[in-house]
């Protein structure tokens, strides 16, 4: 399996969805895919099917217009999950659609994403949420009113795809305030007590293949409540090179 963990692969503030080539990326995702590759979209909301499939509509496109076309495209979501096994078995390309870190991650357990993903061989992107619950112990950021409070779960299984936790959009969500809190300096930086999560702006990601795993482009350690720096936009780091 190839897996992009992203935060974003889109430029910002475009009008229409549009892939950035940011730190290589659609070369990246080129090389890793067939000649039309048929995908997947799955859902972060499993109630929301009209809103999966504008996405994955524009998506299409957006991939389109750097020349890769899909042979197909489909999106699984609770109108379509009884297909799941079907879908991902005859699919290139999985997309992990953005959203809701805990609506989509019990979404994934309900439907035993993690089982269906075991030998897929294909390429697997997230997006956002989507990138956070690849992960085989999930940091689930709080993001919504109430859910700074303690009994708020913070840790969840995920697909166990990787071992990264991400914090997408940094640059949108560091100075946020939540519940009257700082979202980062209150509430993640505690949470990364004995554990470690990569905050990455828009436009970095991590490519991850049975070679191993790079950060691509600026990215952000936090870890045991201390906030390092990794990398630059445009570098490249070896994560086994990481202490």
């Amino acid at each position: 399996m190839t897996l992009f963990i992203t935060s974003s692969p889109f430029i910002d503030e475009a009008p229409k969805a549009i892939l950035s080539d940011r730190n290589q990326f659609i070369d990246r995702i080129r090389a890793a895919m067939p000649e039309n590759p048929d995908v997947v979209f799955v859902a972060s909301d499993p109630q929301d099917h009209a809103g999966t499939c504008a996405f994955a509509s524009i998506t299409c496109a957006a991939f389109a217009e750097v020349g890769i076309h899909f042979g197909s495209y489909q999106v699984l979501t609770g109108m379509t999950a009884r297909r799941a096994y079907s879908m991902l078995s005859h699919c290139d390309f999985v997309v992990l659609c953005g959203g809701h870190v805990p609506t989509q991650n019990a979404f994934f357990r309900k439907i035993r994403l993690r089982h269906l993903l075991k030998a897929f061989a294909g390429t697997v992107m997230g997006i956002s949420a989507g990138s956070m619950n690849t992960a085989g112990t999930v940091y689930v950021q709080p993001e919504e009113p109430g859910e700074s409070a303690p009994e708020f779960e913070r840790f969840a299984p995920g697909l166990g795809l990787t071992e990264v936790n991400i914090l997408p959009h940094y640059q949108k969500v560091k100075d946020n305030i939540l519940d009257g809190k700082r979202l980062f300096e209150d509430i993640t930086y505690v949470d990364s007590l004995g554990h470690q999560f990569f905050a990455l702006p828009d436009n970095s990601y991590f490519y991850q293949d049975d070679d191993g795993l790079l950060l691509c482009g600026e990215g952000y350690r936090l870890k045991d409540g201390i906030l390092e720096q990794l990398t630059e936009e445009d570098e490249v780091l070896d994560m086994s090179l990481l202490d």
